[in-house]
């Protein structure tokens, strides 16, 4: 195994672990490392199918928390809103975008975590907004975590309610959009990577408070939009 391969194997262990744990940020820790193993044609579906499992795992268990009619008010925009933006920002220079998007999601965390909440988001209009924001920053930038990690902040749910509806919500979005890219079966020790980072996470998840899961989806939240804009000023 190379120096990449093993950094990819890595990466996946810890991806899956703060998917298990927080409900998101498998693609935004595990992406570019496999992607650069395996090189962008082969390596977005592998994540994609990996990405699917990290979610599966943990929904496997606690799928009576999922907020059903959340997932589907967030996952009905966003899916119909991705082909959309593909086919507006598809010839477009989307650095300025991606830094401007980025900003937004840095200036969104930074008041979620001092406490300010947005009432219009706990309204379907509000769903709507957060929806075709992820499929937009998802084309922008491959980030598309972010905004759904902000609405579930904001919304008040318990824990396991946050983890399950992130998982419901990320394990949907992610076979829609590997049934378009296709399957790529990734390096067989990645999988027992993610395995051991999931059980990891799913081991940890339920001794966390709600306030602890919820510092957790804005700390990637906030990732993913720093990525956003040091990958686009690159």
């Amino acid at each position: 195994m190379t120096a990449i391969e093993s950094v990819a194997v890595a990466a996946v262990a810890l991806g899956a672990f703060a998917q298990a744990a927080t409900g998101m940020g498998f693609s935004l820790v595990a992406a570019p490392a496999l992607i650069a193993a395996m090189g962008p044609h082969r390596g977005v579906p592998a994540v994609l199918l990996l990405a699917v499992l990290a979610s599966l795992l943990p929904l496997a268990r606690d799928w009576r928390h999922v907020r059903p009619r959340d997932a589907g008010r967030l996952l009905v925009p966003t899916l119909l809103g991705t082909p959309v933006a593909a086919w507006l920002l598809g010839a477009a220079d989307t650095r300025l975008l991606a830094v401007a998007a980025g900003c937004g999601v840095l200036v969104g965390v930074a008041l979620l975590a001092r406490g300010v909440r947005a009432s219009f988001l706990r309204r379907p209009g509000g769903a709507w907004i957060t929806g075709l924001s992820s499929a937009g920053l998802n084309v922008i930038g491959g980030v598309g975590g972010p905004p759904i990690g902000m609405y579930a902040a904001n919304a008040g749910w318990s824990g396991p309610q946050t983890r399950s509806t992130l998982h419901a919500f990320f394990l949907v979005q992610n076979v829609a959009t590997a049934a378009v890219l296709g399957f790529v079966l990734p390096s067989w020790p990645t999988v027992p990577a993610l395995a051991l980072g999931a059980a990891t996470g799913m081991a940890l998840a339920p001794r966390l408070p709600p306030s602890a899961t919820r510092a957790g989806v804005l700390a990637v939240s906030f990732a993913g939009g720093a990525t956003l804009v040091a990958t686009a000023l690159v």
